[in-house]
């Protein structure tokens, strides 16, 4: 079975985040594992050695973390019944970050699904801190959901590339099983002012094309758009229903990463994003 992460701070985000995940994965056999991870309000060196019992000081956020998980898997249960699908609930006194990596190294967990922002999220900020802090360091695929993205069945997914590195198949292992459990289709978008790539990108592209041989897929070059309005407008004309996205230095992906604001950036999506590990080097 697969093992999937949600972390969850309890909010209508967090909420929408696992309804999205659940529905994503409803014909997939899967240990769904939904974390919480709290830190109390104060410091005091004996708690953050040994935490609340340690310590002897008295801390609801215990308590009120696994009333908040066990609510949240009793109503998944009702509201979503699926017999491919068992919960756990983890319960961490952690950062979210260093309890996303414990959790993932533990479950050998396959895939990550949280909302784009937490219970305080600023509604100019395209991506909240948690989820870029997760998007950064986080060694599996992460299916970030934007508030208010409702699911419907992914039909067509856009692949932004350069070609400035390999594919490797573990990498894009989860996409491409993903894309033939749902008979998706794929289209690789290339962004380029020039009207030529490099050798080397030239044997990128075959390689991928090679790992895409056994899926529904097209290649397309944007030679008149930049980035990022070249997915703006692609996923305006296309009825885009999930943006991938290789999470490597120095890209795209990087830059939004860096300056989340979308008044500097000028990006935002409707449509949930899939961010894919890239261990590759760079080769122009």
């Amino acid at each position: 079975m697969k093992q999937i992460l949600i972390p969850t701070d309890f909010s209508n985000n967090a909420w929408n985040a696992i309804t999205y995940g659940l529905n994503f994965l409803k014909d997939e056999q899967c240990n769904i594992h939904f974390l919480h991870a709290y830190t109390p309000a104060f410091y005091r060196m004996d708690y953050v050695i040994g935490g609340p019992t340690f310590s002897a000081i008295p801390d609801s956020s215990v308590e009120l973390s696994l009333i908040g998980l066990e609510k949240t898997v009793n109503d998944v249960k009702e509201k979503f019944p699926n017999p491919n699908h068992k919960y756990n609930m983890l319960s961490s006194f952690n950062t979210l970050t260093d309890e996303i990596k414990n959790a993932c190294e533990k479950w050998e967990v396959v895939l990550i699904v949280m909302g784009t922002q937490g219970a305080t999220g600023a509604k100019e900020v395209f991506l909240g801190t948690n989820t870029v802090h997760t998007l950064r360091k986080a060694e599996v695929p992460v299916l970030a959901i934007p508030e208010n993205c409702e699911y419907e069945k992914v039909k067509t997914i856009l692949f932004p590339t350069d070609y400035l590195s390999d594919y490797k198949m573990e990498e894009l292992g989860f996409l491409l099983n993903q894309v033939k459990t749902i008979n998706a289709k794929v289209i690789v978008l290339h962004v380029n002012e020039r009207a030529h790539i490099s050798e080397n990108q030239k044997k990128n592209k075959q390689l991928l094309a090679e790992k895409l041989k056994d899926v529904k897929h097209k290649f397309v070059w944007d030679n008149e758009n930049l980035m990022p309005n070249a997915i703006h407008q692609f996923t305006r004309e296309n009825d885009i229903d999930l943006l991938v996205m290789m999470n490597r230095k120095h890209n795209f992906f990087e830059r939004l990463l860096i300056k989340p604001n979308v008044d500097t950036i000028g990006f935002h999506t409707i449509i949930p994003f899939l961010v894919i590990p890239d261990t590759a080097p760079i080769i122009t």
